[in-house]
This record gives structure tokens, C-alpha cells and sequence, in this order.
């Protein structure tokens, strides 16, 4: 049904960059922040500044990540430590915490002047299978999900949301640990066998691999298509709207 084997009952989805337009926001906010950050720090040690690439970096370390996870796992590649601080840290604060509340800050201010687009095909499978009877949640590492999923207007298609508030609330690890996908497997009152996972970053195709959830669904947008199948995608499109011409 609907391009998914017939023990599906449910279906999770990652938001940005398989629902929503957002994930180049993302990157451009992660960018600005990591650039103000590693330029301060080049000068003040006198060594050449290298700028956040925010396609490969992004991919890399922080896509998928909560704000905290990501900052920590760039700049541990890069070799730098910082403190983690508190979530009450300014934003300008040299913390973990303090990095990851300026990229919200720029995040935010990005969102209000560009709004917010949607994936229409993802939508459009979303809405088909939703008449079908499969009930849907949104497992995001974005502690703004909500305020995301309301601007584009698509927050009624989902009957449960995970996303980094309720992690941080809850404790859950972000990805590439399944406990997100998990909880929001149990939100729908499903199993990983019988609930598809829709991904776009390997983090986060990671995740769902971990937790045993099949199929896996890898959302190929930016032409990663092998790396996610050797994450563990099971099926790999570049837009839901493959799934339901495929019937």
C-alpha cells in the first residue's frame, strides 16, 4: 500500500528537509554561528581561519543532531573544546550551550523573513496516507518543530510529535541513537516492524536502523543517495511523491 509493505501501520518522519524547506536554513544558520566563532578563535591564536562548510560539515556532524550534539561532534572534529555550560547560557557565551542558542537566535530570524516551504510531494504522501488509515508523527531533533510545522501550516497531518523539547524533557538520546524513533513508535502505539521511518540525514537513518524500524526510507535530497543506503536505508527516493506514482 502506498509503496510500503503491509505490516505498516504507522509512519515517522523527520521534518526538516523531508517535509519542510528548512534543513538550507539550518545549514546557513550553523554556518554563521561556526564562522563567528572559529574566525574569533583563529585570530585571537594567530592560525588560519577555516570557514564551516555547510554542505559537507553539515552533513557530517550536525544534520540530525540536536544543537548540543551537533556543536559538540564539529568541534570535536575540529579538535576544539569548549565547556557545555547550561541551557541558560547567552548567546554569546563560549559553551556548547551558549553555541547552539546564537544558531537558534540567527535560526529564528532566518525563518521570520524567508517563512517556511514545504515539500509538496512529501505532503501530498502524507495526506494519502493518512486516507488510508496509517497514522503519522513527526520525529524531529529541532527543538522549534512546532513552531516550524504550525508556520507551514501542516501540524494537523501528525498525531504525535518528538522532537528536541520533549527530548530534553524526557531525556531521550538524539541521533544517532533510536530513542526518539522509539518514542515515537510508542506515541502511535506501534512497533518498529510494523512503523516506516522517513529520513533525510544519515544521523538520522542511523537511528531508525538502530531501533529496528523497517522500511527505512531515505530522502535523498542533496545526492547522497549511497551513503544513505550504506546507513541502512532500505529504499532511497528524492521525493515522496515517488511512492505513490509507484502503486
Amino acid at each position: 500500500m502506498l509503496g510500503l509493505p503491509d505490516q505498516v501501520r504507522a509512519c515517522l518522519f523527520d521534518m526538516d528537509g523531508v517535509l519542510t524547506r528548512t534543513a538550507t536554513v539550518h545549514a546557513a544558520a550553523w554556518k554563521t554561528m561556526f564562522d563567528e566563532f572559529l574566525r574569533a578563535r583563529a585570530e585571537q591564536k594567530g592560525e588560519p581561519f577555516v570557514p564551516f562548510d555547510s554542505v559537507a560539515d553539515y552533513d557530517r556532524y550536525v544534520d540530525g543532531r540536536r544543537r548540543l550534539d551537533g556543536a559538540r561532534v564539529f568541534l570535536t572534529a575540529r579538535e576544539i573544546e569548549i565547556p557545555e555550560g547550561t541551557p541558560q547560557d547567552p548567546a554569546d557565551a563560549l559553551t556548547l550551550y551558549g553555541l547552539g542558542n546564537r544558531k537558534d537566535q540567527l535560526l529564528l530570524s532566518l525563518l521570520e523573513k524567508e517563512g517556511v516551504e514545504v515539500f509538496h510531494g512529501s505532503v501530498r504522501f502524507v495526506r494519502a496516507i493518512r486516507d488510508a488509515g496509517l497514522r503519522t508523527a513527526v520525529v524531529s531533533s529541532s527543538a522549534n518543530a512546532a513552531r516550524i510545522l504550525d508556520a507551514a501550516k501542516i501540524a494537523d497531518l501528525f498525531d504525535a510529535r518528538i522532537d528536541g523539547v520533549t527530548a530534553r524533557r524526557r531525556h531521550l538520546k538524539g541521533k544517532p541513537a533510536p530513542d526518539m524513533y522509539l518514542a515515537g513508535a510508542e506515541a502511535l502505539g506501534t512497533g518498529p516492524t510494523e512503523t516506516a521511518v522517513f529520513e533525510d540525514a544519515l544521523a538520522g537513518v542511523r537511528a531508525a536502523r538502530a531501533g529496528g524500524f523497517t522500511p527505512v526510507i531515505g530522502v535523498d535530497r542533496v545526492g547522497q543517495a549511497e551513503e544513505l543506503r550504506e546507513n541502512g536505508a532500505d529504499i532511497v527516493v528524492t521525493d515522496l511523491a515517488e511512492l505513490l506514482e509507484a502503486r
